[in-house]
C-alpha cells in the first residue's frame, strides 16, 4: 500500500478509510486483494478498531467483501455498481454544470482552464495518479463555483467503483478523451451554453463504457 501522513483533524477511522479508498482506486490494492486487519492496523499504526470500522463502511458501497472467520477482500470490479455510480454523477454533475454556465466568473473559468493545462503537463509526462487528481479537482471546482461542496463531498464518498474505473482508464487507453473533453465544457461554459456543457458532460461520464474492451484486455483478472 501506498501511505501517505495522517491529516492533523483526522481521525483513525477516517485515516484508515482514506487510505483504503485511495489505495483501491490506484489499483495499489488490486481486485480481489485479501486484507488482515492486523496487518492493515500495524502498516498504518493504528488499532484494530478503527481499521474494522473503515472496512464496515466499504463494505456498505460493496467495493470491500468480508468474510467471517477469513478476512476481507477488494471486491472484483462489477460494471452494474460502475453504471449505478456513474448514473448518480450523471444527474448531480449534469445539474451544476448547468448551473456553472450562469454562477461561472472570469477568474473561475481562468482557474479551470488552467487545471486543463497543467492535465495536459502530466499527460505528457505520463504521471496517472497526478492526472487523477487533477480530474477530480477539476469536477470538484464545478461544484465550488455552484457553492454545493457538500453535495460534492456526499457523492465522492460513495461513487468509488466508477472512480477506479477511471483510474485504470488512464493506464490502458490509448486515445484518452479526458482532457479534451474538459477543455470542451470550459468552453461551454465561458459560451454560458447550459444545454452544451450537459450533453457534454453526459458524453464524459459515458466514456467508460467505450473503453470496456481496452480495460478488460489490460485487467483480465479485475472483473466479476
Amino acid at each position: 500500500m501506498r501511505l501517505t501522513e495522517r491529516n492533523q483533524k483526522e481521525t483513525g477511522r477516517e485515516y484508515a478509510l482514506r487510505m483504503l479508498k485511495d489505495n483501491i482506486i490506484s489499483l495499489d490494492l488490486i481486485p480481489g486483494t485479501m486484507i488482515s486487519e492486523n496487518e492493515l492496523s500495524a502498516e498504518l499504526n493504528l488499532s484494530r478498531t478503527p481499521v474494522r470500522e473503515a472496512l464496515i463502511e466499504l463494505s456498505k458501497v460493496k467495493i470491500v467483501e468480508i468474510y467471517p472467520q477469513k478476512g476481507s477482500a477488494v471486491a472484483f470490479v462489477d460494471y452494474e455498481l460502475v453504471e449505478e455510480a456513474r448514473f448518480m454523477r450523471e444527474v448531480l454533475e449534469n445539474a451544476v454544470v448547468e448551473l456553472a454556465c450562469k454562477m461561472a466568473s472570469r477568474q473561475d473559468i481562468e482557474r479551470l482552464r488552467e487545471n486543463v493545462r497543467l492535465q495536459e503537463f502530466y499527460m505528457e509526462n505520463r504521471s496517472p495518479e497526478r492526472l487523477l487528481e487533477l480530474d477530480n479537482e477539476f469536477h470538484k471546482m464545478l461544484f465550488h463555483i455552484t457553492s454545493k461542496d457538500q453535495v460534492y463531498h456526499l457523492m465522492d464518498s460513495i461513487t468509488i467503483h466508477f472512480d477506479r474505473i477511471r483510474s485504470m482508464s488512464l493506464s490502458a487507453v490509448k486515445e484518452l478523451k479526458t482532457i479534451s473533453d474538459h477543455k470542451e465544457i470550459v468552453e461551454a461554459i465561458s459560451s454560458k451554453d447550459g444545454a452544451a456543457a450537459q450533453m457534454l458532460m453526459e458524453k464524459h461520464l459515458s466514456r467508460y463504457k467505450f473503453d470496456e474492451e481496452a480495460l478488460r484486455k489490460k485487467y483480465p483478472g479485475y472483473f466479476k
